[in-house]
């Protein structure tokens, strides 16, 4: 029996100054953005005798849920004093049917111009490009207009259309480009058995789809929940989101700025998409792995 051959070479060093340069570099990239974070929740689990002391990094002598209470229940939006939580309601009223709606139309579109072609599908498909890549704050005066003559300015469904005209362009890219990665002799097997354009696109598209619905998901979802302007312009008095609610507790002039309520209000509004992230980054490294950046 021949003994096994032994690796020729020197053998690497376990901690060389290139690791060590790239463990410095990760380890500052890691305190840059979570130190704004830890000292947002020492802040909010803070009372504001302590908090005017200055020591902003100090740790919280007594802890308390009391900011967040506040944050939640009976910080003042404006002329109501009832916290963010009509504001995070009003948020997923808006944030459920956009995210369905924008996601079915976007596959819809993707599948379509990525097997079935219609004439002027390259135009179109081009077009949408385009779009993706101007800034909406050029269309919220003609949308204004538009959704005014329309009947449905300042409401839950104009805001909903809304959300799914701008996430369009770039749903229909991402799934464009999952479908147009799949084998194409698998469409073709199906129209040989008789399949039509909705029972291909929901027996055979969408289950391989699930990776890149999840990218959608998250894209969307952060997207939607984060966003001020368009909640602001389209969604009415009602029907404001929590983004809308949060600024109106931080940008408050009257009587004393609790900064703790403050920060227990961002952590809050900021919690559903991180819980998001958090949940599902597996399936958005995997849908992006799977064709949604190809092209």
């Amino acid at each position: 029996m021949t003994a096994m051959a032994q690796p020729n070479g020197r053998r690497p060093k376990r901690l060389s100054a290139g690791r060590i340069g790239l463990y410095a570099f990760l380890v500052i990239s890691a305190l840059f953005f979570l130190t704004p974070l830890y000292v947002m929740l020492v802040t909010s689990l803070k009372p504001m005798s302590e908090i005017r002391t200055g020591n902003i990094l100090a740790l919280p002598a007594a802890p308390s849920l009391a900011a967040w209470n506040s944050a939640w229940s009976s910080a003042c939006t404006g002329l109501q004093c009832n916290g963010i939580r009509v504001g995070f309601l009003n948020s997923i009223r808006i944030l459920v049917p956009s995210v369905m709606a924008s996601i079915m139309v976007g596959a819809v579109t993707g599948y379509a111009l990525s097997f079935w072609r219609p004439r002027g599908a390259q135009l179109l498909f081009a077009t949408l490009m385009v779009m993706a890549f101007i800034p909406y704050q050029v269309f919220i005066y003609p949308l204004v207009r538009m959704f005014s003559q329309a009947g449905i300015a300042n409401s839950l469904l104009g805001i909903v259309v809304v959300h799914t005209i701008f996430g369009l362009p770039t749903m229909t890219l991402l799934f464009r480009n999952h479908f147009v990665a799949l084998p194409i002799e698998l469409f073709k097997a199906a129209r040989v058995d008789g399949a039509g354009f909705w029972r291909i696109f929901i027996q055979i598209m969408l289950p391989m789809a699930v990776p890149i619905i999840v990218v959608a998901i998250i894209l969307q979802v952060t997207g939607i929940w984060n966003d001020f302007i368009l909640g602001l312009v389209f969604a009415g008095r009602e029907n404001l989101p929590m983004t809308v609610q949060l600024n109106n507790i931080v940008n408050t002039t009257q009587g004393e700025r609790t900064y703790n309520v403050d920060m227990a209000a961002t952590l809050l509004t900021a919690l559903v998409p991180l819980a998001v992230y958090f949940l599902s980054g597996r399936w958005f490294v995997r849908g992006i792995a799977a064709g949604a950046v190809k092209g």
